[in-house]
Parts: C-alpha cells; structure tokens; sequence
C-alpha cells in the first residue's frame, strides 16, 4: 500500500527501561501529504522530520516507531 525505504532500529534506554525504535523513510508528494502522513500515523509511526526531496515536488518524512522488546 506504501512505498518506503528500508526500516532500521535502535535501542533508547529511558528511565532504566530499554525502548526499541525501528525507523523509516518516507517519500511525501505535496498534493498529498497529509494522507500519505495520517495512513502511516494509523499504523503507529510517529513524524520525526521533512526534509526537501530530490525536486521541489517532493518531500522525505523521516518516521520512527516503538517496537515490542
């Protein structure tokens, strides 16, 4: 349903708890941004930044989410 680059993870250790994070890029298209945005927020990915893409009809939105331990 998505098109998105590789997911990758990392381990945060908060409040002596450790957390996991597995992230991922996202290419928006302007016209569709928030769509494109709420579908992933729907399966649990949180918006970390936007960052111009490779032409100014683009945009990348970097996502990260928590995943079980």
């Amino acid at each position: 349903m998505r098109a998105a680059g590789d997911a990758e993870s990392e381990r945060v250790t908060v409040g002596g708890m450790a957390k996991k994070f597995e992230y991922a890029t996202v290419p928006l298209l302007v016209h569709a941004t928030k769509q494109i945005l709420d579908n992933w927020g729907q399966d649990g990915w949180e918006l970390v930044q936007v960052v111009p893409g490779p032409n100014p009809e683009n945009l990348v939105a970097y996502l990260k989410r928590e995943v079980a331990s």
